[in-house]
């Protein structure tokens, strides 16, 4: 429980701590745009930039299971700042690295210390506030979770197109320092609490089956998966550090996670519905970019502009839901959110090459406020169930299975976009006739079809066509999903605190 000088400055504490949070939610996407102009500066390959986001990823989703016990064997005060410290500083070093080698350990040491600061932050706040008042925080704190990936490639763009892909590094320097001050400030010094004996082999096996599998994730589509010898390789570590882990987590007496976790029906339930929220934002958000900049024509900045509306929409649901938990069933609100999310993405799977912005931004605001109505129920039905003494561990589970399920999610649906728009691109080809479409867009400008000039135009336009036809094929992929998710509502309970309207946070 919070100490009664953390109660007095929770709201200074909550500002502190949602610092933090936005700056590690931030980088999760901000670098993404910066890739180009940083491949330019190393003379690096496009295969090679790769590793840049998947050190950040890797190391952050490693070291997110070891919150819990840290913050119990030191203290989350002494955690949170070593973290937010350790941040700002591999921020500075990302921003002066002078080689890859340099970007991707300065990147490694990155990850590795924001990784605490989501699952700490969340549970420090359910920690210092009234179970009734549990809507409207976590209403905050998924603004600052979420909000953050949905901004940082407008905000990433801009400062790369107008400074220097550096300063998408050195932005998190002032937030950082405010951060740091606030938790300093007005965070009482909590005890370290009797940690169990820690279980390395536990760790280790996860930490395997972790990063072997966000390794294959990511280069399976450029080695074409399981016809390279390295996803095999990686596969089969993923494969023998989960069964390692499972084994040991329900046989160990004192096991890296505590069993009774998943006794909870309710925690359960909302890791489920997280992995399905995870997987239709961020694949959404790693799909349209390049829909609309490489099939479309639209510059970097132009498509964050235009995916903005989308943040706007969440951030909007997220202040109402937050009012709304506890005067109406938080089972409905997730039931709507996930019914927008279907309707959001069958909007999607019927973009076109000849449609204007607003599709986009339709379909993003519709996204955007059932991403809201999904997210603080999603959080605060999981948790609130939790025994506090476990809340530590459960959020970093949490969030470890959520950035689990955006990184198999993304690559998933990836994969399947790929798969389809080589389906589709082989059948236009064979069906193309001259009174077709197709062949018509294929010719213009270009002169006979049996030209070189002529196939060569005829098949980009066949290859553009096919792959809006893969980008359909896996938006309306995601609206089955979504669908599919909803009679699981059943499964999950209010909580009785949760049954008296909420106050406002004071």
């Amino acid at each position: 429980m919070a100490a009664a000088q953390d109660i007095a400055n929770r709201l200074p504490i909550t500002g502190a701590l949602m610092l933090a949070t936005v700056m590690t939610s931030l980088d999760t996407t901000i670098a993404n745009v910066a890739l180009p102009h940083m491949q330019g500066s190393f003379s690096a390959s496009q295969d090679q930039m790769i590793w840049v986001l998947t050190s950040y990823i890797v190391a952050a989703t490693v070291a997110t299971p070891l919150s819990g016990w840290l913050s119990s064997h030191f203290g989350r005060k002494a955690i949170f700042l070593a973290s937010i410290a350790g941040f700002t500083i591999a921020s500075m070093l990302c921003g002066i690295a002078n080689s890859l080698a340099e970007a991707v350990i300065f990147r490694l040491l990155q990850g590795a210390c924001g990784a605490t600061m989501a699952p700490l932050s969340q549970a420090t706040m359910l920690d210092l506030y009234p179970p009734r008042q549990f809507g409207p925080v976590m209403a905050v704190w998924s603004a600052g979770i979420w909000l953050g990936p949905i901004f940082g490639p407008l905000i990433g763009g801009w400062l790369t197109d107008n400074f220097s892909w550096r300063w998408v590094f050195y932005i998190n320097l002032p937030v950082g320092v405010l951060a740091y001050a606030g938790v300093v400030a007005f965070m009482a010094r909590d005890r370290a609490e009797k940690a169990r004996p820690f279980d390395f082999l536990g760790f280790g096996a996860l930490g395997i089956f972790i990063s072997a599998l966000q390794l294959a994730l990511d280069r399976g589509p450029m080695l074409d998966w399981f016809d390279s010898p390295e996803i095999w390789a990686e596969a089969a570590f993923a494969a023998a550090g989960l069964y390692v882990f499972l084994v040991r987590t329900l046989t160990a007496q004192h096991p890296f996670f505590d069993r009774a976790l998943v006794l909870d029906r309710n925690f359960v339930a909302g890791n489920l519905f997280g992995v399905v929220l995870s997987i239709v934002l961020f694949s959404t958000m790693a799909l349209q970019p390049p829909l609309m900049q490489g099939l479309m024509g639209y510059t970097v900045f132009g498509a964050g502009l235009t995916m903005m509306p989308r943040g706007v929409g969440s951030f909007l649901s997220v202040l109402v839901v937050g009012r709304l938990i506890g005067r109406v069933d938080t089972r409905l609100l997730l039931a709507g959110g996930l019914a927008l999310s279907a309707v959001a993405t069958l909007q999607m799977s019927h973009f076109s090459l000849l449609m204007t912005t607003t599709p986009f931004v339709v379909s993003g605001i519709v996204q955007g406020v059932g991403m809201g109505l999904m997210m603080v129920p999603t959080t605060t039905l999981a948790l609130a169930t939790v025994s506090p003494r476990l809340r530590g561990e459960a959020t970093s589970v949490y969030s470890l299975v959520r950035g689990l399920g955006r990184s198999v999610g993304i690559s998933g649906m990836e994969a399947i976009f790929t798969h389809q728009a080589a389906v589709a691109h082989a059948d236009m080809a064979a069906d193309v006739q001259p009174s077709s479409p197709v062949f018509a867009a294929g010719l213009a400008g270009a002169g006979h079809p049996m030209t070189a000039g002529g196939l060569e135009v005829l098949n980009r336009e066949i290859t553009r066509q096919a792959a809006m036809v893969g980008y359909v094929d896996v938006f309306r992929l995601m609206c089955l999903g979504a669908l599919s998710m909803i009679p699981l509502v059943l499964l999950m309970r209010p909580p009785r605190a949760m049954t008296t309207p909420v106050e406002d946070l004071d």
